[in-house]
């Protein structure tokens, strides 16, 4: 028996023994092509030389010091390249152990922010139903999918939340993509507006939502308007680009293809490439006056903020992606991924959507493709498919409750930036052959 406490108790696992380029393998010496990047994190791969060698240097030289009592060189050098390439107004970056962190800092972020500037009464939170943020409970309550937030909803805070903009279950009949963008900005504003502007903190959502949705873009000008809505009443917009930022959609930050920039945004993932774990909130110049120039003091902090080896590793993984042309890759990658799940799955009688922005791809699993009715969730589709996929040497991140936290099926690619043409067909080919055989036994 295993004395780790595993996320299921009831199942078993491969045992990882190493990482090669794209690929995983097993301590039977099987290969598993990371088609999912582990949670969308694995973007240089398993094995990149540079990374390496920058973890071992900085180990060498210094792993750790407290933030309390010191700064270190890399974490500066870290802070310059992504203020340098952030959207608008961001001037500064606090750096935390992983995604769900950068959350939790970013919300404590914005309620000191305006204790600050004298508005302590704005407390109250807007995020979007099917959204993911995190796991710790600041993080959880600010997510809305109902099923990880069901057996400990008495311990969240209460926040709003309203429709997501996922046109393929949302946009009605007759509707254009720019009316829907319209609804859902109004029913923002309406959802403002009742709770009263002046106690609205903040408006979390993802560029490009991942985990709970399946790599579901905006429609073109949602965010535009979502920006103006919040300009309009002082709120705070927070966005959430731990899954789909660092190069994931095809420019390093996924704000740069709405045309928008954001008060605060959170970063992880794709930061250190799980080379080390890592996360950030990068915070605008209005925030950081705020605070500079009333307490001095963001009253938040753990103990493995800026840990210098995480550091080193997450410059070294951003200078390789910029050094190497990568941004231009994953383009290039996502439309070949694109044409190949387009061929494999576009006449599928059971593939309802396929979406998804650079090598961040989702494809929508129905019952029926007229109906857009879902699977039973008794099946358990989702973990079939998993299972399925796996027995064909494939890691994808397969998830249900995709419509309501409850039902609907879905499959989220995200694999390293390094991919050479062969593995899109493979991960297209093994993909089909989950599909085929989950369906088949379910």
């Amino acid at each position: 028996m295993s004395h780790v406490f595993h996320r299921s108790l009831t199942q078993s696992y491969p045992i990882a023994v190493k990482g090669e380029g794209p690929y995983l393998i097993d301590a039977n010496q099987r290969r598993y092509l990371d088609a999912s990047g582990g949670a969308a994190v694995s973007c240089l791969g398993h094995s990149d030389p540079d990374v390496i060698e920058a973890v071992r240097r900085q180990v060498g030289q210094l792993a750790y010091a407290h933030t309390s009592f010191f700064t270190t060189q890399v974490m500066e050098e870290l802070a310059d390249f992504l203020v340098a390439r952030a959207p608008a107004g961001i001037d500064s970056v606090y750096f935390v152990s992983g995604g769900s962190e950068a959350i939790e800092a970013a919300l404590k972020l914005a309620r000191q922010y305006f204790i600050e500037i004298g508005q302590p009464q704005r407390k109250h939170l807007i995020a979007r139903r099917q959204s993911y943020h995190g796991n710790t409970l600041g993080a959880l309550a600010t997510g809305g999918n109902e099923w990880r937030r069901r057996q400990f909803e008495p311990l969240l805070i209460d926040v709003s939340h309203v429709s997501p903009c996922y046109a393929y279950r949302q946009q009605q009949d007759g509707e254009s993509a720019e009316a829907l963008g319209v609804r859902l900005a109004g029913e923002l504003e309406a959802e403002i507006l009742r709770l009263g502007a002046e106690n609205v903190m903040a408006f979390v959502a993802e560029p490009v939502v991942g985990a709970t949705l399946g790599a579901v873009t905006a429609v073109p000008g949602y965010f535009k308007r979502i920006r103006d809505v919040c300009d309009r009443h002082g709120v705070l917009l927070i966005l959430d680009e731990v899954m789909c930022g660092m190069g994931r959609t095809g420019s390093l930050f996924a704000a740069e293809q709405e045309g928008i920039t954001a008060d605060l945004i959170t970063i992880a993932k794709g930061l250190g490439a799980g080379y080390q774990p890592i996360g950030a909130t990068l915070v605008s110049r209005k925030i950081r006056d705020a605070i500079t120039s009333g307490s001095g003091f963001f009253q938040h902090g753990h103990t493995y903020i800026g840990h210098a080896t995480a550091c080193a590793a997450a410059l070294a993984v951003q200078k390789a992606i910029e050094s190497r042309g990568l941004l231009a890759q994953v383009n290039r990658l996502g439309e070949g991924l694109r044409e190949r799940l387009l061929d494999r799955f576009a006449e599928h009688p059971h593939i309802g959507d396929i979406r998804g922005r650079g090598l961040f791809q989702g494809i929508e699993l129905v019952a029926d493709r007229n109906s857009k009715a879902p699977f039973d969730p008794a099946l358990k589709l989702h973990a079939k498919l998993k299972q399925a996929a796996m027995a064909e040497g494939l890691m994808c991140y397969p998830m249900g409750g995709t419509i309501d936290g409850q039902r609907g099926d879905h499959i989220l690619l995200a694999p390293p930036f390094i991919l050479e043409d062969h593995h899109l067909d493979e991960i297209a080919d093994k993909l089909l052959v989950a599909v085929t055989t989950t369906l088949k036994n379910r």
